[in-house]
């Protein structure tokens, strides 16, 4: 995808997938355990999520390769499986997206190192700019549409990945921070200075993803569409969680809810829209439906 195409794609509203990592703990991925190794064995279930999110009416999926850099693998003893653990995995979306009866794009999903940027702790921005061009470079390789950095918590961490984009592919980025829903970013900042930053970096898309629930971030959202001349993103959770008896995170607000809440985010300058933790094939329907597709 060139990033012409994306902006003729975001004349209208874009429908993204809803969660990846809920969804495969509920399909019997155990806590603790690499991700990207346990779907790399799964298949099944990672196919079958990203084919029920297309019958939903996703336009984008997000290639399970969420925690495929180097760092995130190091942790895991598998960096030196890093390009085929990476190439395989989104050989695995591309195949159920090109069986799809309408036109479905695959996003290279990246996020943060997990470690904290200098000088509060000891990842530089040189060395998160390797990371991504390593990891970026392999994604594209494999056939991705287009690159999604999500669920970030720094700022200059994220330009670091729109800028190593920028040296290895011409696909275009889009831009997800996590935050509060005063619009605050835990390292420090706010989703209106990154979005701003992020523009001016060269991302095609910015905006927030996971953090709260939709009905907690129209502020957000708005702050954000005022500031920015490119496509706002919003993909929140199924509202906030409890944590139940045995440990595990549950989402209350359901289906149409949820989409009711996404209704009110594309009021208030959400252009491409989708789902975070929490939420399942039945919220995107409910979304597309709302939407009128």
């Amino acid at each position: 995808m060139t990033k012409h195409e994306f902006q003729e794609l975001t004349q209208n509203i874009v429908l993204l997938d809803g969660a990846t990592g809920s969804n495969l703990m509920a399909a019997g991925m155990p806590k603790g355990v690499c991700t990207e190794e346990w779907v790399l064995a799964h298949k099944d279930v990672i196919q079958n999520l990203q084919r029920a999110y297309i019958e939903a009416g996703s336009n984008i999926i997000y290639a399970p390769t969420f925690g495929g850099n180097r760092v995130s693998l190091t942790m895991h003893g598998l960096q030196d499986r890093m390009e085929e653990i990476n190439r395989t995995l989104v050989s695995y979306s591309r195949e159920v997206a090109d069986a799809a009866d309408h036109k479905v794009y695959v996003a290279a999903d990246i996020t943060t190192s997990g470690k904290m940027m200098a000088p509060a702790g000891e990842m530089t921005y040189e060395a998160a700019f390797e990371m991504y061009q390593e990891q970026i470079g392999i994604l594209k390789d494999s056939g991705v549409d287009l690159i999604v950095a999500e669920t970030m918590i720094n700022i200059e961490e994220t330009l670091a990945a729109v800028d190593a984009a920028s040296t290895v592919c011409e696909l275009p980025i889009m831009c997800t921070m996590t935050v509060d829903a005063d619009g605050s970013i835990f390292s420090g900042g706010n989703a209106i200075e990154a979005a701003v930053s992020l523009e001016a970096a060269g991302a095609d898309a910015v905006g927030v993803n996971c953090s709260v629930g939709p009905d907690q971030l129209v502020s957000v959202i708005r702050n954000i569409k005022e500031n920015v001349s490119i496509p706002v993103i919003a993909k929140p959770n199924a509202g906030m969680p409890f944590i139940d008896d045995n440990g595990n995170a549950v989402y209350s607000m359901k289906a149409p809810d949820f989409a009711r809440h996404v209704k009110a985010l594309i009021d208030a300058g959400a252009g491409i829209v989708g789902g975070c933790c929490g939420t399942t094939p039945e919220y995107i329907r409910e979304v597309a439906k709302m939407i009128g597709r």
